[in-house]
């Protein structure tokens, strides 16, 4: 079923709304999706949990793999699609609390069998992985938030550029580093740092071989994965925005420097109200050449023991306009008919008309919420 959805503008703003038609896809509960064209008709596909589910339609589906499940957990925290082999078909990266591995899914050239799965490391539980191009050399590497770590894994590939099926293992701080993880160049220097609750981890020359710097500037507590770097107020210093993953409130951290250069932090509220903002993904929604923040309140992520876990859900968006944000709702009321963000959102044009969708799955299900863009271009 497609219901209509049009945004509504909390704080009242000029911009043309955007019109999303939303449909349920399956019965499925997975806290993760992505979307690639999973066995190369054209379509783009959708990829949750143990199935995928053929485009465009999404009503056909297929099993991956079979899911240790753990009360209403799956082991399954993030998709990540991305030839590790080199044969020309995604594969997925993913992983699990549970499982304490990092693993990829071998995409069986599109048939609809199960895929193997191949471990690259037993790194510890993994809360969620990010995807990031940490030494620069135009390849994302693979980065769990995992075992109280900072360690990253970047895909050897041959002398075509194809991957092997092989991962390096790259320590960038090894302990207490906790539930939270951002990546961005916080001080200008052209390169990518990493961010933890505690701190940042500047980044060395020699982004493989070097040593990083750890700089216990701020405590953050509980922070969303990721923690997007962006400089919000347009000053020319990159901030941090964090979400709350199991507490209430979503800020903005602003970094500032006085004369000297010293660097110091000033948190800003964004939202104090709602609770469990464990992802944050930065994405242009509307096209207007400017980043939109878009997350929402993942589900009973701890089951009923964080604060505000059976709230209603809510899927939003963020308008950022020189560190103002304007809050636009796609969807908001109780789990059992609306969405929130769970913990691996994803943020892409699915359909091709030139808006960029967005797959939102949760305990309360996977939906795809399609960008069908400004209501007055319908008029």
């Amino acid at each position: 079923m497609v219901i209509v959805l049009a945004g509504t503008v909390v704080a009242g703003a000029a911009e043309p709304r955007l019109r999303f038609e939303r449909q349920r896809i399956g019965d499925v509960i997975y806290e993760t999706a992505c979307a690639f064209d999973v066995d190369k008709d054209g379509a783009i596909d959708i990829v949750s949990g143990e199935f995928w589910f053929r485009g465009p339609t999404f009503e056909q589906r297929h099993r991956i793999c079979e899911l240790k499940r753990v009360d209403d957990y799956y082991d399954n925290f993030s998709d990540y699609p991305l030839d590790v082999n080199g044969d020309g078909y995604l594969d997925l990266i993913t992983g699990g609390w549970w499982g304490k591995t990092l693993q990829w899914r071998e995409n069986p050239k599109g048939e609809p069998i199960p895929w193997k799965t191949h471990a690259i490391d037993e790194c510890g539980s993994v809360e969620t992985t990010r995807f990031w191009d940490v030494d620069g050399d135009g390849h994302v590497e693979a980065v769990p938030n995992a075992g109280g770590n900072v360690v990253f894994y970047k895909l050897i590939r041959d002398a075509q550029g194809k991957g092997t099926g092989r991962f390096s293992r790259h320590e960038v701080k090894m302990g207490d580093c906790g539930h939270g993880l951002g990546f961005g160049d916080v001080n200008g220097d052209g390169r990518g740092d990493f961010i933890v609750p505690e701190g940042w981890i500047e980044a060395p020359e020699d982004r493989i071989n070097g040593k990083w710097t750890f700089h216990p500037d701020f405590h953050l507590g509980s922070a969303s994965i990721p923690i997007p770097v962006h400089d919000v107020n347009a000053d020319g210093l990159a901030d941090l925005i964090v979400g709350m993953g199991h507490d209430y409130g979503l800020f903005w951290y602003e970094q500032r420097r006085d004369n000297a250069g010293e660097r110091s932090w000033v948190k800003h509220v964004i939202d104090a109200d709602r609770s469990q903002y464990h992802d944050l993904v930065l994405d242009d929604i509307d096209k207007d050449g400017q980043v939109e923040l878009i997350t929402g309140k993942r589900y009973r992520a701890h089951a009923f023991s964080d604060p505000g876990s059976l709230d209603p859900v809510g899927l939003y968006y963020f308008k950022i306009d020189g560190g103002k944000f304007r809050r636009i709702t796609l969807d908001y009321g109780p789990a059992a008919t609306s969405s929130g963000a769970g913990i691996y959102l994803w943020v892409a044009d699915i359909d091709g008309n030139g808006w960029k969708d967005i797959i939102a799955p949760g305990k309360e299900g996977v939906y795809l919420f399609r960008n069908m863009g400004p209501i007055e271009a319908d008029q």
